[in-house]
C-alpha cells in the first residue's frame, strides 16, 4: 500500500500518477490512464462483471473504538448514523459500494497498510490518512473557520468576526493538498470506465478537478449539504473562480432547496459568464462542451433505521421514563449542534418572551434543548456555549422554582436512542436555524411522533416551528414558519404551536408525515443516483481534451466530427483549389465582444488585404452592424466585400455601390417597436438601442446579468405580440434583441452568393465560413443544405467553423478570435502572388458588362 503521508503541492499541476498501477485495490479491469493533454479517442474499457458506486465524504461511516489487540490498536464498526452508510438502502442492489474518507481515529503510519486492508475486505471502506498537522490547517483552519461561515453568510471582516478567518493563502493550499490525497487515494480502485464516483460537501469541493484531470470521463456527482450563498456573498472569495470550476468538473451537481441552486447558477453567470437552460425539467450549464446538470432535491431519513430505534426497548423505556418526568407540563424539544447558525441563544430568548406574555405558560412549557458536542473548536464554540450558558441560568432563576426549570439544557452526547425518545414525547419541536443547509430534525420529530409508543392509542399529532431559513423548510408546507430573528414573532409562533386546536394538529402531522414517509433517504440517493447515469450516458460519445493547469484544469468534449480547425489542414486544402468564397463575421469572431474600441485593428486590415489580393478569393464580411460604420472601418480594404445588417444592403467591393434587398420598404414597424424598446431601455439601466436602416437593436451586454436577461426575455414577448401582424422577425441574440424584416438573415446571404457565383459559371471549389453566435448559425445551416444538395455542383472543401467549444451547426472550431486572425493570416501567407483581380464580379452578356443583383437576380448594365 503506497503511502500518502506527504502533500507536495507541485504535484497539484503535475499530477503525478505513478502509483496508480501498483495499487493492490485496483479491480482486474484497469482502465487506461489518459494525458490531459492529448485527445482522449480511446474506446471504453471492457464492462467489469459487478456495477461500483464510489463514495466520497470527509469521513468514513465508521466507529472506532480503543483495542489493543488490532491492528492500530484499534477496532472498526459500521455507524448506523452516518448518511453515506444510510443510502446504500437508494442504490442498485447489485451494485457494490465502496467508501473514500478519512477516519476519526488517529492510526499510526505503520499500519497503515494494515488497516486499509481490513476496512476494504471487512467495510468497503478505503481511508485516506492525511498527517494531522495538514488535517489541521485543511479542516478546523480552512473549512471550518473559513469556508464554512461564508457559505452561511457570514463575512470574515475581522480576524475576530466570530470566529471566521480571512482568506488565507496557506489555508487554501491546505484544503488544495487534502483533496488531491483524496483523490490519489481513490484512483488507487477507480475503474473510470463503470465507476460513478459521488462526492459529498464543502469539505471536498475542489476534488472534481483533480479527478477529472486524472480521468476525463469519469461519471461524477458532487452534493453540497451545506447552504449555496448568494453570488454577492460567493464572490467575495478570492478563489471562486477556481470553486466554481471544480463544482463544473462534475457531471451533476445536487443542491437541497431551489434557493442554493439558484445561487449557484447565478455566480456562474456573474463570475465565469455562463449560461443556463432548463429542459424536459432538468437544468444544464453548457461548460466547454460538457452539460453539467444542476439537480434540485432534498435528503431525506432513513426510515428503516429509524423505525428500528423506536421498536427497541431502549427506546420505549426512555420514553416512560420521559413521560412520568414531565406530566402535566408541555415539552417542547430543541437539537441542535452548538455552533454560531444555530440560533440556540435567539430560541431561548424567545422562550423568555413566551413566559413573560403569557403568564398562563410559567410551570407548564418546558424546553429540553439537546446541545451535541461542536464538530470543530474554536473562539467562536466556546463564545457561544458561554451564550446559551447565561441564558438558561438567567431563565431559569427568573422563571423556575422547585421541582420546574422552563429550559433543560443537555450537553454531553445523548445516544440517539435517547434522543428518538425525546421526538415521541414532545408536544413540539423547535429548530430555529439562522442559516442551515438541510437540517433533518424536523423529519426525525415527525416519523418518532407517528411511530411513538406514547401515542399508541392516542391520534398522531405534532407541531413544528420551523425557520424560514433552511433547507427542509420548504417541504414542511404544514410547519410555522418563523424568522428567527424576530424573536416576537417566534414566541407567538410556540404560543400558536401550543394552543392550536387538536384535529388540526392532527392534519398538519399527516401532511409533514406523507411527505417525509415517501421522500426519505432512499428515494433522495436512487434520484441522485439515475440522474447521475442520464448526465453521463453520452461520455463515450465525444471526443475530449484537457486544457488548463492546476485549478483551472477543464475537459473540453466534442461529438465526433466536431473538431478544432487546423491550420495545416485548410492550407493544404486552400493550396489545392482556385475558386475560393471566404466569409467572415466581425463581432466575436474577428473583434472580441469584450473589447471596448470596435474598430478593426491594423493587423485585421492587413488580413483581410492579404486574402482579397489573392484572383482565386471572394472575401465577404457578413455582420450585423451597419453599412456606415463597416464601410468607414474597412475602406483600406478596397476589394473586401461586405454583407451589412444580416445581408440586408450588400456591396462586392469598395467601388461597388450598396445593393439592398427590396423584400419591404414599409419600416412603419419601427414607430410601433422603438417606444417598447424605449420603455424597457429606460426600465434597464446599462442598456441601449441601436438603430439601423432595416432594423432595431436593443443592447443588454451593459446591464446587470440576470436582470438584462430576464428584460430581454419579457421584451422578446412583449415584441412578438405588438409585431405580430407586420413584416418582420423578432430575434434574441447574444445580449441583444434585435428586429429585422422578414426573410433577412446570414443564411440568406450565403444562398445569394452561392447563386451568384454559380450563374457566372465560377462554382468555388472551397469555401470557409467562420462566425460566432446564433446568427452564424443560419450561415452554417445553409451550407449545410447546400453540400446536401445533389442538384448543384459538390464543393471540394468546405469549412463551416464557429468560435469557441460549443454546440454549433458547424463542424470546425477555433477558440477565440485570436486563433481566427492567426488561421487567416496563414491562409493570407500562402496565397500566391497573381495578376490583380477585377475589382467587382462581373459577367459578359453579347459584348456588355453585366451586373447581377445578389439578391433579386436582376442583371442591369454597369
Amino acid at each position: 500500500m503506497p503511502s500518502f503521508s506527504s502533500a507536495n503541492l507541485l504535484e497539484l499541476v503535475a499530477g503525478d500518477d505513478s502509483d496508480f498501477a501498483a495499487s493492490p485495490l485496483r479491480p482486474p479491469i484497469l482502465p487506461r490512464l489518459m494525458d490531459a493533454a492529448a485527445d482522449y479517442d480511446s474506446p471504453p474499457a471492457s464492462p467489469s462483471q459487478r456495477e461500483r458506486r464510489i463514495i466520497v465524504s470527509h469521513r468514513l461511516p465508521l466507529r472506532a473504538a480503543t483495542d489493543p489487540a488490532s491492528p492500530g490498536g484499534l477496532s472498526f464498526s459500521r455507524d448506523p448514523d452516518a448518511l453515506a452508510l444510510q443510502l446504500h438502502s437508494g442504490l442498485p442492489p447489485a451494485a457494490e459500494v465502496v467508501h473514500v474518507g478519512t477516519l476519526a481515529a488517529t492510526v499510526d503510519p505503520v499500519h497503515h497498510a494494515a488497516v486499509s486492508r481490513i476496512l476494504f475486505d471487512r467495510f468497503r471502506c478505503l481511508p485516506v490518512f492525511i498527517p494531522a498537522d495538514l488535517h489541521r490547517r485543511f479542516y478546523d483552519g480552512f473549512c471550518k473557520h473559513y469556508l464554512w461561515p461564508l457559505l452561511h453568510y457570514l463575512l470574515p471582516l475581522s480576524p475576530s468576526s466570530l470566529g471566521g478567518l480571512p482568506f488565507d493563502r496557506a489555508l487554501w493550499l491546505s484544503y488544495l493538498s487534502a483533496n488531491k490525497l483524496f483523490a490519489d487515494r481513490l484512483i488507487e480502485l477507480l475503474n473510470p470506465d463503470d465507476d460513478l464516483v459521488w462526492i459529498h460537501d464543502y469539505h471536498l469541493l475542489a476534488l472534481p478537478t483533480f479527478l477529472r484531470r486524472r480521468s476525463p470521463r469519469i461519471k461524477l456527482g458532487f452534493f453540497l449539504h451545506s447552504p449555496f450563498p448568494s453570488s454577492e456573498i460567493f464572490r467575495t472569495i478570492p478563489v471562486r473562480d477556481e470553486l466554481l470550476r471544480a463544482l463544473l468538473n462534475s457531471d451533476l451537481v445536487g443542491f437541497h432547496t431551489f434557493d442554493y441552486a439558484r445561487h449557484f447558477l447565478s455566480s456562474c453567470s456573474r463570475l465565469l459568464g455562463l449560461d443556463y437552460q432548463s429542459k424536459r425539467g432538468y437544468i444544464g450549464i453548457e461548460y466547454y462542451g460538457r452539460t453539467v446538470t444542476v439537480k434540485i432535491l432534498p435528503v431525506g431519513i432513513d426510515m428503516g433505521q429509524l423505525k428500528s430505534v423506536i421498536s427497541s426497548p431502549e427506546t420505549t423505556a426512555k420514553v416512560q421514563e420521559l413521560v412520568e418526568a414531565y406530566r402535566d407540563r408541555i415539552l417542547m424539544l430543541g437539537v441542535d449542534d452548538v455552533d454560531l447558525f444555530k440560533g440556540i441563544g435567539m430560541k431561548f430568548l424567545a422562550v423568555e418572551r413566551l413566559l413573560e406574555e403569557h403568564l398562563q405558560l410559567r410551570g407548564q412549557v418546558v424546553l429540553v434543548q439537546i446541545a451535541n458536542p461542536a464538530r470543530s473548536q474554536g473562539k467562536d464554540v466556546q463564545e457561544v456555549q458561554d451564550e446559551i450558558g447565561s441564558i438558561t441560568k438567567r431563565i431559569n432563576e427568573r422563571f423556575g422554582r422547585p421541582g420546574y426549570q422552563p429550559i433543560v439544557l443537555i450537553y454531553h452526547a445523548v445516544p440517539t436512542y435517547e434522543k428518538v425518545a425525546f421526538y415521541a414525547v414532545a408536544e413540539c419541536c423547535i429548530v430555529n436555524p439562522v442559516r442551515d443547509g438541510m437540517n433533518l430534525v424536523p423529519y426525525d420529530y415527525t416519523v418518532c411522533r407517528h411511530q411513538s409508543p406514547a401515542l399508541v392509542h392516542s391520534p398522531k399529532k405534532s407541531m413544528i416551528v420551523v425557520s424560514e431559513f433552511i433547507g427542509c423548510s420548504p417541504s414542511l408546507s404544514g410547519a410555522i414558519r418563523v424568522n428567527p430573528w424576530n424573536v416576537d414573532a417566534v414566541a407567538e409562533a410556540i404560543n400558536l404551536a401550543i394552543t392550536m386546536p387538536e384535529t388540526e394538529k392532527q392534519l398538519r402531522h399527516e401532511k409533514h408525515y406523507k411527505y417525509v414517509s415517501s421522500h426519505d433517504v432512499a428515494y433522495w440517493a436512487r434520484s441522485f443516483d439515475q440522474d447521475l447515469q442520464r448526465a453521463c450516458k453520452d461520455h463515450f460519445l465525444r471526443r475530449c481534451w484537457g486544457i488548463g493547469f492546476g485549478m483551472s484544469f477543464r475537459v473540453v468534449a466534442l461529438g465526433p466530427n466536431f473538431r478544432k480547425l487546423s491550420l495545416e489542414y485548410i492550407v493544404s486544402a486552400y493550396q489545392r483549389t482556385d475558386s475560393r468564397l471566404i466569409l467572415l463575421d466581425y463581432d466575436g469572431t474577428m473583434m472580441p465582444h469584450a473589447s471596448i474600441v470596435k474598430k478593426p485593428s491594423s493587423e485585421v486590415i492587413s488580413v483581410l488585404n492579404g486574402l482579397c489580393s489573392d484572383p482565386k478569393n471572394v472575401v465577404f464580411l457578413v455582420s450585423g452592424r451597419g453599412k456606415d460604420e463597416l464601410s468607414g472601418w474597412f475602406a483600406p480594404c478596397e476589394k473586401l466585400g461586405i454583407s451589412a445588417e444580416h445581408g440586408y444592403f450588400t456591396r462586392w467591393n469598395k467601388d461597388a455601390p450598396w445593393e439592398s434587398c427590396m423584400l419591404t420598404t414599409d419600416f412603419n414597424w419601427k414607430k410601433i417597436a422603438e417606444p417598447v424598446m424605449r420603455l424597457y431601455m429606460e426600465a434597464t439601466d446599462g442598456s441601449s438601442i441601436e438603430p439601423k436602416e432595416s432594423a432595431l437593436v436593443w443592447h443588454h451586454q451593459e446591464a446587470d446579468p440576470d436582470f438584462g436577461s430576464c428584460q430581454a426575455k419579457e421584451l422578446l414577448d412583449h415584441l412578438e405580440n405588438v409585431l405580430a401582424n407586420e413584416p418582420v422577425v423578432v430575434k434574441r441574440g447574444q445580449h441583444i434583441v434585435e428586429v429585422n424584416p422578414q426573410g433577412i438573415s446570414k443564411g440568406r446571404v450565403v444562398e445569394n452568393l452561392m447563386a451568384s457565383l454559380l450563374s457566372t459559371g465560377k462554382a468555388p471549389d472551397f469555401l470557409l465560413c467562420i462566425g460566432d453566435d446564433r446568427s452564424d448559425e443560419d450561415m452554417f445551416e445553409s451550407i449545410s443544405s447546400y453540400t446536401n444538395n445533389s442538384s448543384v455542383p459538390a464543393i471540394a472543401e468546405v469549412f463551416a467553423c464557429t468560435v469557441g467549444q460549443k454546440p454549433s451547426k458547424a463542424k470546425y472550431y477555433l477558440d477565440d478570435t485570436v486563433d481566427v486572425v492567426k488561421m487567416l493570416q496563414g491562409l493570407a501567407n500562402a496565397s500566391s502572388v497573381q495578376p490583380p483581380r477585377p475589382a467587382q464580379l462581373r459577367v459578359s452578356f453579347e459584348g456588355s458588362l453585366l451586373r447581377k443583383c445578389v439578391f433579386c437576380g436582376q442583371i442591369s448594365p454597369k
